[in-house]
């Protein structure tokens, strides 16, 4: 004879059981405190990220653009370049601006990706058991769609820091053209008009797709693949820093990955924002207009430009923010 079930004992719960034994939700308070704990880990692992790999972000940027005088598009070339022209310093140009938007970007990446994986979950893939992995089209969806989500958001920072970071001193003047944040939101307006501040979000939010969604897609794909045991020899330490070096490993593919497929994209984006600055004379009238224009001065491969020190980039910069963000969470679960 099967014994009836116990009822559950008040926060209690059970990881395995299907929607139907699982107690009641948290109240609207709980839910928005740990909302607001995962957007605030997600901004810190993003700021943490982007910091650390500022310089080679900032060498990525001026070979995506050519907006340089080093004469070539090379790590060493334009590492020396920017030294001897704007000092260290000089390689963490526009990281301030970058930051302002980092934090409230990767903030809402990773808080709305956990909440479209719940809503997809349970609205779109059926999926009541959480026991269950995520499949891979479904951490694809989440992702692309935390990504929009982020870029809508916070565009405008990223045209600022595209601006600052995208540019060298003039070597004419020896001045730079856009010294702040502040600086250049008010220089963009006078000379461009308000709207100039939104120059290239089509291909922010065309890429914002594929881009997050390969990422956060590679991550549920591997973590499927993976045992969870495949990081620790004991099973009882697979859960707290186990999980930490999966994110870090996982992440780094992912990123790798995304950066590789998206990368033309995202020089299209550059240039996009590129145009009508100071000491800047390239015109586009949109999206493919860059497209074309650039592909039949320049061909195929100056899309690609840059593609080296961002493959460097890549890989520590999203496992440093996978891994920061399950540190993160696993250190502030207990204090809501």
């Amino acid at each position: 004879m099967v014994p009836p079930r116990l009822p559950a004992l008040g926060g209690i719960v059970n990881p395995v059981t299907d929607s139907s034994d699982a107690p009641p939700r948290a109240g609207p308070s709980e839910s928005a405190a740990d909302v607001t704990r995962r957007v605030i880990c997600g901004g810190a692992a993003g700021m943490i990220a982007k910091t650390a790999t500022a310089p080679l972000e900032r060498i990525k940027m001026l070979a995506q653009t050519g907006e340089h005088s080093a004469g070539s598009s090379g790590i060493i070339r334009l590492y020396r370049d920017i030294l001897s022209t704007e000092g260290v310093a000089g390689l963490w140009a526009g990281n301030g601006a970058n930051l302002l938007r980092i934090f409230p970007a990767k903030g809402v990446v990773f808080a709305s990706n956990d909440a479209y994986q719940r809503y997809l979950r349970r609205s779109v893939w059926g999926i009541a058991d959480a026991s269950v992995p995520s499949p891979g089209s479904l951490s694809f969806a989440a992702g692309g769609m935390a990504g929009i989500t982020a870029s809508a958001c916070t565009y405008p920072l990223d045209f600022v820091r595209g601006r600052i970071s995208g540019k060298m001193v003039d070597a004419a003047t020896g001045t730079k053209h856009y010294t702040g944040i502040w600086n250049t939101v008010v220089l963009t307006v006078r000379d461009e008009g308000f709207l100039a501040l939104y120059r290239g979000v089509t291909p922010t939010l065309i890429g914002a797709v594929p881009y997050e969604g390969i990422k956060f897609g590679t991550v549920g794909l591997l973590e499927q693949i993976v045992p969870p045991d495949a990081f620790s020899s004991k099973e009882v330490e697979s859960s707290n820093s186990a999980k930490v070096w999966r994110k870090v490993l996982f992440g780094s593919v992912g990123g790798v990955m995304a950066g590789v497929i998206t990368y033309p994209n995202d020089t299209v984006r550059r240039l996009l924002q590129m145009q009508g600055s100071r000491g800047t004379s390239d015109v586009f009238t949109g999206y493919w207009d860059c497209v074309r224009k650039t592909y039949v001065a320049h061909g195929i491969q100056r899309f690609y430009r840059g593609l080296g020190i961002n493959l460097i980039r890549m890989a520590p910069n999203t496992a440093v923010q996978f891994g920061s963000y399950e540190l993160l969470k696993q250190l502030t679960e207990k204090l809501i």
